[in-house]
Parts: structure tokens; sequence; C-alpha cells
């Protein structure tokens, strides 16, 4: 098998109506995060990004985990002793496609099924949404082999915990299970992992009826207004509106026109009807 063929199969990748279900591919190393595998999935972005046949991505892990993190024996053992420069080159590939998720065209959701620690924060915050499995395990074990949770992890307890949990989870090394990442605000919501999928794909097929510019405008104005002063975003947000509107007036006309001429729909319940976009 070629270096390439063996990374294509680091990502497995399934499209089904409008949904790119894209899974980490490792499950005999609990789809742990090596080179191969960051590679794969920037190429993986690559190609789905700006496909008319996806609508959402999807991000899991196949077998029983999400992903354990980085792979300690090649990411980081075998990369040191190559050298900084080898060190940088992993950092980066691995860097570059959780942030590729963060600022990604279409919308993400993040489905965790199993296993997610340390340097799996990454993407899971690179996602716009997350969803776990109760029985799901989440942890910061970084402190238990001597290192301070690195790769973005630190980051993403500190944005999306309140400071004493985000110190706690991170200096005390102790695992949680999917419904109290939920109730700390690592994910959205948590449900048994029989439920799992079906309520991805709920969550999928709504968003899949709303306006594709709006979402992408919506996503990043979220994360953009988040490290702003209120007048900065005050500011941001009627320039990002107007840059909306230039991609898609005719969208947001509709919307407003099916409301009050049709009246076939209220905003406050739903979407409007993107067919009868002309």
């Amino acid at each position: 098998m070629s270096t390439d063929n063996q990374e294509a199969n680091t990502v497995a990748v399934t499209i089904e109506n409008g949904v790119a279900w894209v899974a980490l591919n490792r499950p005999e190393k609990r789809n742990c995060m090596n080179p191969a595998l960051n590679r794969q999935m920037m190429r993986v972005l690559d190609e789905l990004e700006y496909s008319d046949d996806v609508a959402v991505l999807v991000l899991t892990g196949e077998g029983t985990s999400w992903s354990a993190g980085m792979d300690l024996k090649e990411y980081f053992r075998e990369n040191e002793a190559k050298g900084l420069g080898a060190t940088r080159r992993a950092q980066s590939e691995a860097y570059g496609w959780w942030r590729r998720l963060r600022w990604y065209h279409k919308p993400t959701v993040a489905m965790i099924n199993g296993w997610c620690f340390g340097g799996a924060y990454g993407p899971l915050f690179g996602c716009d949404l997350a969803f776990a499995a109760e029985e799901a395990t989440f942890g910061l074990s970084e402190i238990n082999w001597g290192i301070l949770p690195g790769g973005g992890a630190s980051k993403v307890v500190a944005d999306l915990l309140p400071l004493r949990k985000a110190m706690y989870h991170a200096m005390m090394g102790e695992n949680i299970d999917g419904k109290t990442a939920a109730e700390w605000g690592l994910v959205n919501e948590a449900v048994p992992l029989s439920e799992l999928k079906s309520r991805v794909q709920a969550v999928c097929d709504v968003l899949k009826g709303k306006n594709p510019v709006a979402l992408k405008a919506t996503k990043d104005a979220i994360r953009r207004v988040k490290e702003m002063t209120y007048d900065n975003a005050e500011d941001y947000l009627v320039r990002a509106q107007e840059a909306a509107n230039s991609f898609d007036n005719d969208g947001r006309k509709e919307g407003i026109k099916q409301f009050i001429d049709d009246k076939t729909y209220k905003p406050g319940l739903g979407a409007y009807d993107k067919s009868q976009q002309k």
C-alpha cells in the first residue's frame, strides 16, 4: 500500500442527503491524530467545502472513540527525534485543519461518540455545534504525563468553561462524561449513545433548511464578536450584513416577502422556503 493510500484510509467519508459524515478512522488507536491523519483531514476539508452535494459536515469517529488526542508515538516522540523543523511541521498540519474548521464555509457539527481527549479539543472547538453521547469520556490528561494542555486545548476550556471549572479540568487530569460536558458547556447537548446519530441528523436537517449565506455570516460573526468591544462588534455586524446582502440579497428579500406578502411562514417558527427563491 502506498503512503498516499495509507493516509487516505485514516479518514472515512460518507455523503448522504446533503450531509457529509466525516469519521476519523484509526479505531485501533482510538482515532488519535497522527501526521498522516492530519494531512488527510485537510484534503477532505478541501474537497467538501464547496461541493454542491454537501450542506452540512459532521465530524465523528469510527469505533468507540471520537479521538483520544494526539498520537504520542508518531506526533510527539518520532517528530521530536527529527528536530524542531519536524515538530513545527506536525503542529502546522494539525492546527491547520482545526483552524480551517473554525472558519469553514459549511456548518459543522461534532458528534462525540466516545473518548475525546487532549488535542481532540481542537477540532471539537473548531466545529460550530457539538453533541455528545452521555457515555462519552472527556479529559485533559496532559497534566498526568507532565505537560500543559497545548494545541489550543487550554484556550478551548478557557473560552467554553467558567474559570473554576476550566482550572479544575486542566489541573486535575480527571475525566468527565458527556452529561457533565454538556452541563459545563463543552458541548451543546448530551444524549444516550443509541440516540446520538438521530439527534445529530435532526440538527443537520434544520441547518439544511437555512439560507447558506446567512449561516456562514452568522457563524463567523459569533466567533469574531466574542473578542470585540460592543462598539466594534456593532460596526462589524453592520458591515457583515452588507457583505452578505451583496452575495445573496435575493434570499433576504424572499424571506421578507414570504412573511409579509405571502404570509406563508413566521420567522420565529422556522425558516422560509428556499425552493421558492428565484
